[in-house]
C-alpha cells in the first residue's frame, strides 16, 4: 500500500515527536544527580518525587496533603549510588524536626527516616537537603535539596442568620472553616460592589464584615484566599482561591438616604482643618451649591461638629464635588454621619477621620524576655517590635535593610501594631530607619553589638604544662614543681560561631598569694580585661577596639612583693576570673583556680629526747633494760601524703646521732653512757594539733665508745611549739 508524501510527512513527525517526548520523560526519570527517588509518607498515603510534583514559580515542587501544623512524615530516600561507606545524611533545618535519623534498610538499596514539620502553614520555601561524601580523594560532595509543597484542603462556610441589610451600615457574620489559619485575612474592603465586604480574624474565630451599598436583593460573592495552596485539576494546577461563597441579601433603605463618598478615609491635619479635603459625594437632589452644611454623629440637634462640607460644583455623573474640612475624628463602627442644614439631618453617609499617623513609643522584645523601652536590636536577631500611636492601623510601616516575619501573633489595630523583624547578621548600619509609606517616620531601631557572657572555656592557663581550659579545673591542683610563671591565654576564635554571637568579653581577675599556714601575701585585682573575636567572626570588623586585649597576661608581670618561682612549699596562689558585671544585662561567669605547690618530701633537722629505749648490741642475745632519756639529732625526711595539702605521713626517716642516756646524771658504773652515729626510723600519732607527742623509734647504729654495732627500739619525746 502506498501512503501519500504529505501522510508520511506526518507519521515521520509523529515518530520524532514521540522520540523526542520520551527522551525528556528518560531525563526526568532521573530525579537528580544524588537520589534516584524520594517517598514522603503521612499516615497511609505516600507522595513520590518522580510522579508527585508540581511546578511553582518555574520551580518543581514535591506536593504532600497535610491535616495538622506538626504533621508528622516518614521518608524513603533512593540515592543513585547506594554505598554505605558513602551514607546519605539529611541536612537539618528550623523548619522540621529530625525524629530517626537517616538509616539504611537491611538488605533493601535505600534509608529510611522519621521526620516532624513546624508549622507548616506559615513556613515558606519548604525543603529538604542531602548530602553524600565524595566518591574520591579531590571531587566534590553530592547535594540535593528537594522543594516541597504542603498543600491542604480548607473548607469555608457562611450560614447567616439574618440576611437583611441596610445601605451604608456595616454588618458582621461569622465564617466557619476547618483551618483558620489557612484563611488570609485583610483590613481593606472591597470597592466598587453592590455589597463590599472584608475578611478579619478575631478572638479565635473568622468574621466576615459586609458593608450594603445599593437597595434591592443583592448577591454577595466572596472569593476568600488562602495562605497554603490545594491542587485542582488533577492535581495539575496549584490554586490559593477558594470556591466562591455566594449569599443573596435584602438590601433595605435607611429613613435617611445614604450618600456616599469617594474616599472612606480622612486624615486630619492643619490642611484638612483649614483648606479642606477635595470630597466627591453622591448628588442628594437638594444640595445648594456654594453652601456650607454641618456634618455631626447624631440625628438630633446640637451634636458635636465632625466636619463641614462646603459643595462646589455638580459633575456629570450625578455626583457633587465638595470641600470637607474636619475638625474632630470618627469611626465607622461607631455610628452614621449626619448630614444637616439648619440642624436637621437631611442625609447620612459615613467615612473614617483619623488623626495622623504618628509614633509615640517604640518598644522591643527579644526572644523569651518581656517588652522593653530599649530600641536596641542585635545583629542576627529576631526580634518583636511594638509600635504606639495613632492612626497606625493604615499605615505601611517597613524597616531599612530588614525583613519582616509573618506572625500569629501580629496585632494591628489603630493605637499599636507588632511587627515581627529579622535583623541580618551582617547589618552594616548602626540604626535601622522606620518609614512609613517610604517616607521617615523620625523612629528608628538601634544596632547594638551582642554582649553576652560566654561560658569561660576561651581563658586557657599554662603552668609549666600545655595551656588548658581553665573551666576543667575544679578544685585545688596540687603542683609538685616549681611554678616559674602562670600564663592566661585566650583562644579569641572560640567566643562566637555561626549561629551563637557573644562579643566583647570584659574579665576581671582577683589574684591571692598565700602561705601553708593561709596566711595573705599578696592580693591584686586587674579590671576590665576586654577580649574580643577574631576575624572569624562575622561581627570583626565590629569589634575594633583599642581596649582589646593583645598577647598573653603573665602572673609574675602583677605580682611585686613575691614572684611565684619564689613561693614557699605548700603555698597557695589563688586565681578568681569572672565576668564584669556592669557589662551585662546578665549574669555572668566565674571560676576559679587553686594551686598549691605540692611537695612530696621534707627535709629538716630534728632534735628530739628518746626515752626508755631498748638496745641489743652486736654479739649479745637479749636486748638491755630500758635506758633513761637520751638526745637525738637527726638529719629526716618527712613524706607528705599525696593527695592531702600539706599533710605529713606518720612516719620519718633519719640519720644522725643519739646521745644514750645523756640526762641520767647517776655516778653508777652501770650506766651505759655512750654517743652513737644512727640510721632511725619514727611513727608519730596522726593528730596535728598535739603539742606533746611521743613518738616510736627503731633502728641502729654504731657505738663510739664501746665501738660496736647495736639496734634501738623504743619511744620518745616530742614537744611543738
Amino acid at each position: 500500500m502506498r501512503f501519500p508524501s504529505g501522510f508520511r510527512f506526518q507519521v515521520c513527525f509523529a515518530v520524532l515527536l514521540l522520540g523526542f517526548v520520551l527522551t525528556n520523560f528518560r531525563a526526568e526519570a532521573q530525579v537528580g544527580p544524588l537520589l534516584r527517588e524520594l517517598v514522603l509518607r503521612t499516615d497511609t498515603t505516600f507522595y513520590q518525587l518522580s510522579r508527585n510534583t508540581i511546578a511553582v514559580q518555574g520551580e518543581q515542587h514535591l506536593y504532600f496533603y497535610y491535616r495538622q501544623e506538626d504533621e508528622t512524615a516518614e521518608l524513603e530516600v533512593y540515592p543513585l549510588n547506594f554505598n554505605t561507606s558513602r551514607p546519605v545524611r539529611i541536612v537539618r533545618s528550623a523548619d522540621f524536626l529530625l525524629l530517626d535519623s537517616l538509616t539504611p534498610v537491611p538488605n533493601k538499596p535505600f534509608y529510611r527516616a522519621k521526620i516532624k514539620f513546624k508549622e507548616l502553614t506559615a513556613t515558606r520555601f519548604l525543603r529538604l537537603t542531602f548530602s553524600q561524601p565524595a566518591d574520591s580523594v579531590g571531587s566534590a560532595p553530592l547535594t540535593q535539596s528537594v522543594n516541597l509543597l504542603p498543600v491542604t484542603r480548607t473548607t469555608l462556610e457562611l450560614r447567616p442568620g439574618d440576611t437583611e441589610l441596610f445601605v451604608g451600615e456595616e454588618k458582621v457574620f461569622e465564617l466557619s472553616s476547618n483551618n483558620l489559619k489557612n484563611i488570609r485575612t485583610t483590613a481593606d474592603w472591597t470597592k466598587g460592589r453592590d455589597i463590599d465586604y472584608r475578611i478579619t480574624q478575631e478572638k479565635g474565630g473568622l468574621r466576615l464584615h459586609v458593608l450594603p451599598n445599593a437597595l434591592g436583593t443583592r448577591l454577595l460573592t466572596v472569593q476568600a484566599q488562602t495562605e497554603r495552596p490545594f491542587l485542582t485539576d488533577n492535581n495539575r494546577r496549584v490554586s490559593y482561591s477558594l470556591p466562591p461563597i455566594r449569599q443573596e441579601f435584602s438590601v433595605k433603605a435607611s429613613r435617611l438616604r445614604f450618600l456616599s463618598v469617594d474616599k472612606k478615609e480622612i486624615t486630619i491635619d492643619d490642611l484638612s482643618r483649614r483648606k479642606g479635603v477635595e470630597l466627591i459625594l453622591d448628588n442628594g437632589r437638594t444640595f445648594d451649591l456654594k453652601r456650607t452644611y454641618r456634618i455631626e454623629e447624631q440625628e438630633e440637634a446640637g451634636g458635636t461638629l465632625i466636619a463641614e462640607l462646603f459643595t462646589r460644583q455638580y459633575l456629570t455623573n450625578d455626583r457633587v464635588l465638595c470641600w470637607l474640612r474636619v475638625y474632630n475624628t470618627h469611626r465607622q463602627t461607631d455610628s452614621y454621619l449626619y448630614i444637616k442644614e439648619n440642624d436637621q439631618a437631611k442625609y447620612i453617609t459615613n467615612f473614617n477621620i483619623s488623626p495622623k499617623t504618628t509614633i509615640n513609643a517604640v518598644s522591643v522584645r527579644h526572644r523569651g524576655g518581656d517588652w522593653t523601652n530599649s530600641t536596641n536590636v542585635n545583629p542576627g536577631e529576631t526580634v518583636d517590635v511594638r509600635l504606639e500611636g495613632e492612626s497606625l492601623a493604615r499605615a505601611r510601616f517597613h524597616f531599612e535593610d530588614v525583613q519582616i516575619i509573618p506572625s500569629d501573633s501580629s496585632i494591628r489595630t489603630d493605637a499599636a501594631v507588632v511587627y515581627r523583624v529579622q535583623v541580618p547578621i551582617t547589618v552594616d548600619k548602626r540604626r535601622i530607619t522606620i518609614f512609613n509609606n517610604g517616607q521617615p517616620t523620625g523612629q528608628s531601631l538601634a544596632v547594638r553589638e551582642f554582649q553576652r557572657p560566654h561560658p569561660l572555656d576561651f581563658v586557657g592557663v599554662t603552668f609549666g604544662e600545655s595551656p588548658r581550659p581553665i573551666t576543667r579545673f575544679n578544685g585545688p591542683v596540687l603542683y609538685d614543681r616549681t611554678v616559674s610563671d602562670v600564663v592566661f591565654s585566650f583562644n579569641t576564635a572560640g567566643i562566637d560561631s555561626d549561629k551563637q554571637l557573644y562579643g566583647k568579653q570584659y574579665l576581671s581577675f582577683d589574684i591571692r598569694t598565700q602561705n601553708a599556714r593561709g596566711e595573705l601575701i599578696e592580693m591584686r585585682t586587674v579590671d576590665n580585661i576586654v577580649v574580643c573575636p577574631d576575624e572569624n567572626s562575622v561581627r570583626a570588623a565590629f569589634y575594633q577596639d583599642k581596649q582589646c586585649q593583645v598577647g598573653n597576661i603573665s602572673l609574675n608581670s602583677l605580682l611585686s612583693a613575691r614572684k611565684t618561682y619564689a613561693l614557699d612549699d605548700w603555698s597557695t596562689i589563688i586565681i578568681t576570673v569572672r565576668h564584669n558585671q556592669a557589662q551585662y544585662q546578665e549574669a555572668g561567669f566565674t571560676q576559679k583556680l587553686e594551686l598549691v605547690l605540692q611537695r612530696r618530701v621534707k627535709f629538716d633537722i630534728d632534735i628530739s629526747f628518746p626515752g626508755g629505749l631498748l638496745t641489743k648490741y652486736k654479739g649479745e642475745s637479749s636486748f638491755t633494760s630500758f635506758g633513761g632519756i637520751s638526745l637525738a639529732t637527726l638529719a629526716q625526711f618527712s613524706f607528705y601524703h599525696p593527695t592531702k595539702i600539706n599533710k605529713l605521713r606518720p612516719y620519718k626517716v633519719g640519720a644522725g646521732f643519739v646521745a644514750l642516756n645523756a640526762f641520767n646524771l647517776s655516778q653508777d658504773a652501770n650506766v651505759n653512757r655512750d654517743l652513737g652515729i644512727v640510721v632511725l626510723g619514727s611513727v608519730y600519732p596522726t593528730r596535728s594539733d598535739a603539742k606533746l607527742t611521743f613518738p616510736l623509734y627503731l633502728g641502729g647504729g654504731y657505738l663510739m665508745n664501746k665501738k660496736s654495732l647495736f639496734f634501738l627500739f623504743g619511744p620518745g619525746i616530742g614537744i611543738r611549739l
